[in-house]
């Protein structure tokens, strides 16, 4: 089924065309209108039918309208606001951008998205200052989070277009996203951790691993042992809220630093005081973003970036090292 190109990713308004083909005859409207103009959701091209910005042969119909084939399809449709949040002139860490889509570095101590407490100071009033035309994309564009303390990687994208084919792609697990961390105890090797994550049931604020949660699949394994310690590289399969955090814990080598599933500050006997210092002064999960992986999705390749550790993760490490000596 041919489609139509995308506008421009610098319009207000989406201004596009496609004929429709014979062999959707008997088809309803939003279903052909998905495949045609796959750039954006079913439920964004099935509300532009509702508001008659989505026309067959001009006229408005209704979503569930069986087509029977030759029909055109026309979309003009102004790309309005997608929330209240304002912009704000905080520097970003980009690692890469273009038209399409952009990559940060996000640093520590800094939330993604604007919530109760936190409606400003965010990754997301930074965006919109960066990129205001990012106000007419869901959530300025974000597809992925990362928590407030964990630094690291994040993809933005920059049009509606590309916002609907990432999250495609994190749907289909085809995004690649890789940490390292800092865990508690020493690992005798790596795994996977293949347990479902839902709200903590006493909890509300924790999520937890309980037998009714979503599918959760975290791979690891060691990348250096320590007396006391293990860091870890960490592969997501899938990406539940605090999935790292929680499936650590879990298994009993929780993130250094993670004042949430960590559960009580302990010490190893014999530890120096250099490194009693280090442990109990970090401020953070010892989590970041490693690498990102996806397919760019204007131009279909393969592409992806790494960061290197903060300087707070290399500290420790350096002093985790030492102790070995």
């Amino acid at each position: 089924m041919n489609q139509p190109s995308p506008a421009p990713s610098n319009q207000s308004n989406i201004e596009m065309s496609a004929n429709v083909p014979d062999e959707c005859c008997g088809r309803r409207l939003d279903q052909v209108a998905s495949e045609l103009f796959a750039d954006f959701s079913r439920s964004r091209l099935q509300q532009w039918i509702k508001d008659g910005q989505l026309r067959v042969n001009g006229e408005q119909q209704v979503p569930k309208q069986k087509l029977l084939g030759g029909e055109v399809l026309t979309i003009f449709a102004e790309l309005k606001p997608e929330g209240d949040w304002q912009a704000e002139d905080i520097p970003l860490d980009i690692i890469y951008e273009d038209e399409h889509i952009l990559v940060i570095n996000k640093s520590a101590n800094f939330v993604v998205h604007p919530a109760a407490g936190n409606r400003d100071g965010t990754v997301l009033n930074a965006l919109l200052y960066h990129c205001p035309q990012l106000e007419s994309v869901p959530r300025a564009g974000i597809v992925h989070r990362l928590d407030k303390d964990t630094t690291g990687l994040m993809v933005v994208a920059k049009t509606l277009q590309a916002h609907t084919d990432l999250v495609a792609q994190l749907q289909a697990r085809t995004v690649q996203r890789e940490y390292e961390a800092v865990v508690s105890g020493v690992m005798t090797g790596g795994g996977l951790v293949d347990q479902p994550i839902g709200r903590h049931p006493k909890q509300r604020t924790k999520m937890a691993v309980i037998s009714d949660g979503k599918e959760a699949r975290t791979h690891y394994r060691v990348l250096e042992r320590f007396e006391g310690h293990t860091y870890v590289r960490l592969k997501l399969e899938t990406g539940r809220t605090h999935q790292i955090r929680v499936h650590m814990a879990h298994i009993r080598y929780p993130i250094v630093g993670d004042e949430v599933y960590a559960g009580r500050f302990r010490i190893h006997k014999g530890t120096s005081q250099a490194l009693r210092d280090s442990l109990s002064q970090f401020g953070r999960q010892a989590l970041h973003a490693r690498e990102l992986g996806l397919i760019h999705p204007a131009t279909g390749k393969a592409i992806s970036w790494e960061s290197d550790l903060p300087e707070d993760m290399r500290a420790l490490l350096a002093v985790l090292a030492a102790e070995q000596v």
